[in-house]
């Protein structure tokens, strides 16, 4: 889902798990262009998709895992990023 209001973009989507790595894959064509400039840095771009690696620790903190949602948004020129539901911790 892709939401925009006055240059911000909001994106909701699937933490994947690739070579025992979590990622975020948004596809270029949906949304990835317009995250590009925020996440400079922390993203390639990967076929046709920004690819955004998530350490260990920033999963940790955020409470996720692979197959959860998460939303990611460039408000205030910055990639942003939430879980749609945060885990419970136990």
């Amino acid at each position: 889902m892709i939401e925009q209001n006055e240059g911000v973009i909001s994106l909701a989507g699937p933490v994947e798990k690739r070579n025992g790595q979590l990622m975020l894959l948004i596809p270029l064509a949906e949304g990835g262009v317009e995250l590009m400039a925020c996440s400079e840095g922390i993203s390639e771009v990967e076929r046709e998709n920004l690819k955004i690696v998530i350490p260990e620790w920033l999963a940790g903190v955020l409470r996720i895992q692979e197959g959860d949602l998460v939303n990611v948004n460039n408000s205030q020129g910055k990639f942003n990023i939430c879980a749609v539901r945060q885990r419970l911790v136990n």
